[in-house]
């Protein structure tokens, strides 16, 4: 083969790159013992029209006594970095031995060796490069490989006449997809259709993972009767499903076909132009078209569109390469068709760049119409950008006052935080001076640029006494008893801190709307001392019986219009004295659980401990007024050895078929629980198969104190679950359950359907026992009928103090008997006027008008109880 016949064509990242053999200028007379192998990228310029040379390289190599030819080249993934460059494979021929290696193309243009191998053969048939980068080929039906990571020819076990495809597969590596022999073993069932269609066509498909040394079943490619006429195949995707493999493909055959495979079935099918098709190449337009360019022994080609079937859209003759990138930059991929041109040695001169779409550029057409000026095209850049740089600096400009915005909110945070703190323990907070008030005042332009005033500014006017709000919050802090707490707790439950405050009875049943607070007493500068955490009311009487009131539980939906309360108090909050049997002989704690991993990060924290609540004050006219509160419990203190060495840690044992965790154990373990009451009701027979299944398959221990609640010590996650069994009837029940999350709930009721009779029936109770309910909603309607009634006697003793009983003129009327009246008819006239008289009064009186504020008192505490009534019919439907 002469020189310049054995240029080569690849595309890489957009560029044209042209591989070419030739002698050096300076070797010419020298007995031709070097040889180069030259380089040039070549890339296309959008206002030319034309390929445009962007750098070349070359690389020298020995040729003495010997030949050297280029075999192959194409793009492969270097393993050593991941990066995907082009390969060449060369051969050098000498009399008695034959020598291949491979060169590699860096972003530079050096090439690299990267390994070379011989043999006593020349490579002929099926020669391919994949990554690696490795080659393989076939020697008398027998496939070898070689790879750079071992620079050794190996044979895999297997026999073939051709390979069809090499490539990536998902799950597998590199794989062979190749057509061999039929092999049918003795032991398969003949009237298998697999082995029938193998022994009808005598040959197979097969599947070959090179790294795994494993087969695959060649059906999942395309059935075994396509093997007699298959020539090239190209895997377009790869998936596994459900640890199938889905695969399609195209394949084209000697019947001059194009077939599409999905899945191992032909899915559509068209006849080509041409005889002898060679190869198959995708391309993905950017109308999101995808086309088949179908190169042919004869040297043309043609481009097979996939849209509703398979079909011919274009054809051309006389074509040297065709080449599938995005050479003009767009973002999608064109097809480069490069035509034979004996007049022009240019390689590259005579071309069409095609996606048989808007993108259509051919070599020898002028394209000077579609050019813009030259002055046109920088005025328009130059307007572009300025344009860029105003909303640049525009949306610098606000990211820089959005950051001073967010330092001036965190500094307000933290000086607040320190103001709270200085309350509760009764120290003199100092605010921000006068110099910082007037700084406020400023225009924002030069309160950003005014750095000597920058700090808080005070929300109150500069005078000198304080406001007489002020004076009465700080004063509510002296109405707390001294000894309102009876002890202050911490448990770590998982990766939750639960700090508990047990409340004494007396300080508790004047309160309402609970809840406690956590403050790092630490200064940071950086962070927030205020930690978030969610504030739970567990009640517990001498029988255990718990009820775990969450602020955030679910509302009924609204039947009518309500107004708005200054105080959201649940039911069990609003009649501390008239309440049922478990609040009134029941301890009260008031729980805060916080996730605990953020706090650890500090090693050592010291926490002030705040409750908020409202105090209900009652007044002479029997309404009452609440008055917020905040009232310091304590501090506790938190570092990571202590929790290393477990001292907070619940401890739940065994001993003597009991639980003998501590009441605080059990309270740090219902508050990171969740809440659920199941009623079961069993027609057919007893329940009796449920403390069967507490006490054996769940492993369930009564605490010591309180044995009517258990413990779960089975290990897995339902380990920590707390069960509470009341049995109303040997045929009704409520279990409540006390676990973490929704799927421990799912795991124990699981369990306990396969206990239970086919017959029984589990209801989901909203909140508490229908006993508990029940009391509650009579106790609830007594209150709004004392409430409507107390509101009517108000209304006719303030009217009756504005108004006159009796005739206008107090002239009174005879009493004398009725019959007397009637037995006249002067007495029936005087009877009909007194009872006209009547009437009147009394339309007068409903119509009588109230004070506002005594109005707007009443309306709000009858709504106040019709809400409380509502939220129990709701919790009991």
């Amino acid at each position: 083969m002469l020189l310049g016949e054995q240029d080569q064509f690849l595309s890489y990242n957009g560029e044209v790159l042209v591989f070419q053999l030739s002698k050096p200028k300076q070797a010419e007379e020298a007995d031709e013992k070097i040889m180069n192998l030259c380089v040039r990228r070549m890339v296309f310029n959008r206002d030319t029209k034309l390929f445009v040379q962007k750098s070349s390289g070359a690389f020298s190599m020995g040729a003495s006594h010997s030949k050297i030819e280029m075999i192959c080249c194409s793009c492969t993934t270097d393993s050593r970095t991941g990066i995907i460059l082009p390969c060449i494979l060369m051969k050098k021929k000498k009399r008695n031995s034959i020598k291949y290696f491979l060169l590699l193309l860096h972003s530079s243009d050096q090439f690299e060796p990267c390994f070379y191998f011989k043999l006593d053969y020349e490579l002929k048939e099926d020669i391919r490069l994949f990554a690696g980068p490795s080659l393989l080929w076939i020697h008398a039906n027998k496939l070898f490989y070689i790879s750079s990571n071992t620079c050794v020819v190996q044979s895999a076990p297997v026999h073939l006449s051709c390979v069809v495809w090499t490539g990536e597969i998902v799950g597998e590596g590199t794989v062979v997809l190749g057509i061999r022999t039929a092999c049918l073993p003795e032991t398969e069932d003949p009237d298998e259709f697999c082995v029938s269609d193998r022994a009808i066509w005598g040959s197979e498909f097969f599947g070959y993972a090179i790294q795994s040394q494993k087969f695959l079943s060649g059906t999942c490619f395309m059935p075994h009767a396509y093997s007699r006429v298959v020539s090239s195949v190209y895997v377009c995707r790869t998936e596994r499903l459900r640890k199938q493999l889905q695969i399609s493909l195209v394949a084209i055959t000697h019947k001059n076909q194009l077939v599409w495979f999905q899945n191992g079935a032909p899915k559509g099918v068209c006849e080509l132009p041409y005889e002898k098709p060679c190869s198959v190449t995708p391309a993905l337009t950017s109308s999101r078209d995808l086309l088949f360019a179908v190169s042919f022994a004869s040297g043309n080609s043609c481009v097979v569109q996939r849209r509703d079937s398979l079909q011919v859209a274009s054809k051309w003759q006389k074509v040297k390469c065709v080449l599938v990138d995005d050479f003009i930059g767009s973002g999608s991929e064109q097809l480069l068709l490069l035509f034979k041109d004996d007049s022009n040695t240019d390689v590259l001169s005579t071309f069409k760049i095609t996606d048989l779409g808007e993108v259509n550029y051919a070599s020898g057409i002028s394209y000077k119409h579609d050019v813009p000026a030259a002055e046109g095209l920088q005025e328009n850049g130059l307007l572009t950008v300025r344009a860029l740089e105003t909303r640049l600096q525009a949306g610098w400009t606000s990211v820089r006052e959005l950051q001073q915005h967010l330092g001036l909110q965190k500094r307000v945070i933290l000086e607040s935080c320190r103001a709270l703190i200085d309350l509760v323990e009764e120290r003199t907070h100092i605010l921000p001076n006068s110099k910082e008030v007037k700084c406020r005042r400023l225009p924002r332009s030069l309160l950003n640029s005014a750095k000597p005033f920058e700090g808080l500014v005070s929300l109150w006017d500069d005078v000198e006494n304080p406001p007489d709000s002020l004076s009465k919050e700080t004063s509510s802090a002296s109405e707390v008893p001294e000894h309102f707490t009876e002890e202050l707790w911490q448990r770590v439950v998982g990766d939750s801190l639960v700090v508990g405050v047990k409340l004494t009875e007396s300080f508790y049943l004047s309160l309402s709307d609970v809840s406690l607070s956590l403050v790092m007493d630490q200064d940071f500068s950086s962070i927030s001392p205020i930690i978030k955490c969610q504030s739970k009311i567990i009640k517990l009487n001498k029988a255990f019986s718990a009820l775990a009131v969450s602020p955030s539980q679910i509302e009924p939906p609204p039947k009518k219009m309500k107004l708005d309360l200054h105080s959201k108090n649940d039911l069990k909050k609003e009649f501390p004295k008239r309440s049922s049997r478990i609040q009134l002989d029941g301890a009260k704690t008031v729980t805060a659980v916080t996730s605990l991993s953020p706090l650890l990060a500090f090693h050592r924290v010291c926490c002030v401990v705040l409750l908020h609540a409202r105090r209900q004050n009652r007044q002479n006219d029997g309404l009452q007024q609440s008055k917020k509160i905040t009232v310091l419990c304590g501090k506790i203190l938190l570092n990571l050895e202590d929790i290393s060495s477990g001292r907070y840690s619940i401890k739940m044992l065994r001993e003597n078929s009991y639980c003998t965790g501590c009441m605080e154990d059990i309270l740090a373990v219902l508050a990171v629980s969740v809440r659920f009451s199941f009623q079961i009701v069993s027609c057919d027979c007893t329940l009796t198969p449920v403390s069967s299944w507490l006490l054996g398959e769940m492993e369930c221990t009564p605490f010591k104190e309180c044995q009517d609640n258990i413990f779960c010590h089975k290990a897995g996650d339902v380990h920590g679950t707390i069960f509470n069994w009341a049995l109303k009837n040997p045929f009704e029940g409520v279990l409540t359950i006390f676990c973490r999350n929704l799927t421990v709930l799912f795991q124990c009721l699981h369990s306990l359907t396969r206990v239970l009779p086919p017959s029984c029936n589990v209801k989901l109770l909203r909140s508490g026992s229908k006993a508990v309910l029940t009391e509650q909603l009579a106790l609830a309607l007594e209150k709004e009928m004392f409430t409507l009634k107390n509101s009517l006697f108000l209304k006719e003793a303030k009217a009756g103090n504005s108004l006159t009983w009796g005739n206008e003129s107090g002239k009174k009327i005879n009493n004398a008997p009725l019959a007397s009246l009637l037995d006249t008819e002067e007495g029936v006239q005087q009877f009909r006027k007194k009872l006209q008289k009547e009437r009147e009064e009394s339309v007068q009186s409903m119509n009588q008008t109230l004070n506002g504020a005594l109005y707007q008192k009443t309306a709000l505490k009858i709504a106040e109880a019709q809400l409380s009534s509502d939220m129990i019919v709701w919790r009991l439907a």
